[in-house]
């Protein structure tokens, strides 16, 4: 019992102890942070990490002068098509900007990730290209951030591409349907749409055909690895037919390399040789293999609202405002 009121004798006040316990953890977090000089790997990417979230504070992003129509597609699957629409599209509206997300892909996949429903009995995407239905009847508000709207896929979607075979005008009914929203938020009197989103399906099916004709630019995500560049001429080559039959003013105008993993020399080698072949197309900014980037959607989540201060988030942050910047000077 002694040496217990020895050890309560020899202690502080609650308050002077709590305000002791601050001061060392701040003295150990400076000294932390000063050693972080950038003499070790972590202290290296940590004062990158510090040096590009201030230069992206720093940047001002006009609104474009007109609303950009951008198709996110790639016929490779697992690329991150769906990863890159939910989270440019998220950085966006974050950053307020106006923007709707059209999700094409029967999977449904970007409807999840911005936690959107998009059950069978949801009326959806497919109702708009078969029946017919408006886009206001259909469009979504995205539940966690603001200035974000979505039209869902649903299921349905999977048989659409036999049904669009015998419908008139089958390769412009999606363009139709959204020339006709814009005209309706006019209308009523909404701000118009700066950026419009398309997720395709991996596939070159009429579904991606419909995509690309409402569009004025294609956004191809290219994973760095091995198989990257597999299959892209044949991409670029539809492409092509698009804009000689279709729609002549479309364009690659960005592209995007995803799930970049620096520790190793095969990214490197991926990512220089797309530079190599695009040079005005990449993107500066890499998207990393990133934990937070994957855990979102399982919270039906993009990663800007899942962990803004996630390496992720501020890799999609960076390209949303590098994609702003480039209309900038096209429109120049």
């Amino acid at each position: 019992m002694a040496s217990e009121d020895v050890a309560r004798e020899s202690r502080p006040s609650a308050g002077a102890g709590e305000a002791a316990h601050q001061a060392a953890e701040a003295a150990r977090g400076s000294s932390i942070l000063d050693s972080m000089d950038g003499s070790s790997p972590l202290g290296a990417e940590l004062a990158d990490e510090r040096r590009r979230r201030q230069a992206l504070s720093e940047t001002e992003l006009e609104r474009p002068e007109t609303t950009r129509t951008i198709t996110v597609s790639n016929q490779k699957g697992g690329v991150g098509k769906t990863t890159t629409t939910v989270n440019i599209a998220a950085a966006l509206a974050a950053q307020g900007f106006n923007v709707l997300v059209i999700d094409i892909d029967p999977q449904g996949n970007s409807s999840t990730g911005l936690g959107v429903p998009h059950s069978a009995d949801e009326e959806s995407v497919y109702d708009v290209l078969i029946d017919d239905l408006a886009f206001a009847d259909v469009v979504t508000d995205c539940p966690d951030i603001e200035r974000l709207q979505v039209v869902p896929a649903t299921i349905h979607l999977a048989g659409a591409e036999i049904e669009l075979v015998s419908l008139v005008a089958r390769e412009q009914r999606l363009q139709r349907a959204l020339d006709q929203y814009h005209r309706y938020r006019e209308e009523q009197g909404e701000e118009r749409l700066d950026f419009v989103f398309i997720d395709c399906p991996p596939s070159l099916g009429l579904l991606t055909v419909n995509a690309f004709v409402a569009a004025q630019e294609v956004l191809i995500p290219i994973q760095c690895e091995y198989y990257a560049l597999e299959g892209l001429s044949q991409l670029l080559n539809n492409i092509q037919m698009i804009q000689k039959h279709l729609n002549p003013p479309l364009t690659v105008s960005t592209i995007l390399l995803t799930m970049y993993d620096g520790r190793t020399r095969l990214a490197a080698q991926v990512a220089e040789e797309v530079r190599e072949h695009f040079p005005d197309a990449v993107l500066e900014t890499l998207i990393p293999r990133n934990v937070r980037i994957s855990e979102a959607p399982s919270y039906q989540q993009s990663v800007i609202s899942y962990d803004r201060g996630s390496t992720g988030a501020l890799a999609y942050l960076e390209a949303a405002a590098e994609i702003v910047a480039r209309g900038e000077e096209a429109g120049r």
